[in-house]
């Protein structure tokens, strides 16, 4: 993790009492309760009285280095710094803190200063990528009004921590609900997404009566970031595919003490919760998916060929065959290059700011339900916490390498192994998502399928775009099930 301070922060393992009065978005949960008895954080979480002792200690002989402290206290959270005790194994899981250098934030500004245009695309909409005009406008912003640390201390007004499986650190934000039979819930972005896609669904899905739904409806939240992206350790040696952080994944409820979950995800989220589902590990109780799996093996030559449409499909087997066949035609050359040459294509997204917005802005425009204007249904400022955050952590390349270990067709039934799926699934279809998966295809492809909805706002980012309606779908979803 280049240049990134990881340091205990006390105010993440305190009870709720310790944490009342911070300033926090209206989608953060007015309380966050302290994790599972059961879960195993006493390995690193100093008592109350030596807190106190080792924090006086630390403050006395200047050892650790504390970052911003005003944004800090503009998040509603004072750290304090508190001497680590030795892990107890690979087992721990440590308090998380967020600091970047300013050197690194200048740094940034600089070089998009430098940014050095192309000319002018040659057509007046967007066929040849997103146009000049347009990036030089979010990049000017970038760098001229945009400020890291309003989501910096956004985040570290949650309970973030780390913890390592299977070689590599995994961080994770894990909110507790203070309703006592909350489902414990794990969520799993995807690309050009993160972990800060789910933040405006926490309060919602935690604090359900705060947010117009039941007690009964409450979740534990665990939003994890797969490895090689944000503050997630990048993986030295291949074989992190789906099926090895699907198997990450329930080591990391287990090591939190949950002996029972849901999980859910959409674009990389979806492939590892299918993974998981085909594993079923002892406590998975079912998984959602908003970008499932579901073209049927005779259709998936044809629409990687961009033939015609077969004349026998309904009218939403159509829809979904021409959009993607286009997808696959048009639009899916971002894929071909991180699964093929994710290596050569990281160079470019690790050393140009402006080669990294406009890699991962075109989609994000593409992808959401706005009419290309992504800014109407996210905001400017959080699509550029997001490219930041890709930015600061340096994981243009391996964040695009989990493209090359999945080198598969995420939309096909048979190549995602559907069928072994004993689980029960859960499906909820945004209509701006890459296709609208139709019901018959669904059914087809999961057998233990007991939950389909079409709702009618949302694209690819459905809990960034919609989180609202995404908290509401989750309620519905698992709510047989608790």
């Amino acid at each position: 993790m280049t240049k990134l301070e990881q340091v205990l922060n006390p105010a993440a393992v305190l009870t709720t009492g310790d944490r009342n009065g911070g300033s926090r978005s209206d989608h953060l949960p007015t309380e966050v309760k302290s994790p599972p008895a059961e879960a195993r954080y006493t390995d690193t979480r100093p008592t109350r009285r030596g807190f106190l002792a080792t924090s006086a200690a630390a403050g006395a002989i200047g050892l650790f280095r504390l970052g911003a402290p005003s944004d800090a206290q503009a998040s509603g959270i004072s750290p304090q710094p508190a001497k680590p005790r030795a892990a107890t194994g690979d087992n721990a899981i440590r308090p998380f803190h967020i600091y970047v250098p300013e050197a690194d934030l200048v740094d940034l500004r600089r070089r998009i200063a430098a940014t050095r245009w192309p000319d002018k695309e040659t057509v007046n909409d967007e066929s040849q990528g997103i146009r000049l005009a347009e990036m030089q406008a979010l990049v000017y912003y970038w760098g001229n009004g945009y400020n890291w640390r309003n989501i910096e201390a956004k985040l570290n007004a949650l309970p973030e921590f780390v913890t390592t499986i299977d070689g590599v650190d995994i961080q994770f934000i894990h909110v507790c609900s203070r309703e006592p039979n909350a489902l414990p819930l794990i969520l799993t972005h995807g690309w050009p997404g993160s972990p800060l896609e789910f933040l405006k669904v926490i309060g919602p899905l935690t604090d359900p009566v705060a947010h117009g739904g039941r007690a009964q409806d409450a979740f534990d939240v665990v939003i994890p970031a797969i490895p090689g992206y944000g503050f997630s350790g990048k993986p030295t040696d291949p074989g992190w595919n789906p099926d090895r952080v699907a198997r990450a994944w329930d080591v990391l409820m287990k090591r939190l003490g949950y002996t029972r979950y849901v999980s859910q995800g959409g674009d990389h989220g979806s492939v590892i919760s299918d993974a998981l589902a085909r594993q079923a590990p002892p406590g998975l109780l079912a998984i959602h998916l908003t970008m499932p799996a579901t073209i049927p093996a005779n259709l998936v030559k044809g629409i990687n060929s961009g033939d015609p449409a077969p004349t026998e499909l309904t009218a939403p087997e159509l829809r979904a065959y021409n959009a993607l066949s286009t997808f696959f035609g048009r639009n899916a050359a971002y894929g071909a290059m991180m699964v093929t040459r994710p290596q050569t294509i990281g160079y470019a997204l690790v050393d140009s700011p402006s080669g990294l917005a406009a890699f991962t802005y075109e989609k994000i425009a593409e992808w959401t339900d706005s009419d290309g204007h992504p800014e109407s249904v996210i905001g400017r400022d959080e699509i550029l916490d997001d490219i930041t955050l890709y930015w600061l952590t340096n994981s243009g390349a391996s964040s695009s390498r989990f493209y090359w270990e999945n080198n598969n067709n995420n939309f096909s039934a048979a190549a995602q192994k559907t069928n072994q799926i004993k689980v029960p699934v859960a499906i909820t279809v945004f209509p701006g998502e890459i296709y609208r998966a139709p019901e018959s295809w669904s059914r087809q492809a999961y057998p233990s399928l007991y939950y389909f909805h079409e709702v009618a706002k949302g694209g690819h980012f459905a809990a960034w775009e919609q989180p609202e309606i995404f908290s509401i779908e989750m309620r519905a979803a698992f709510k047989s099930l608790r």
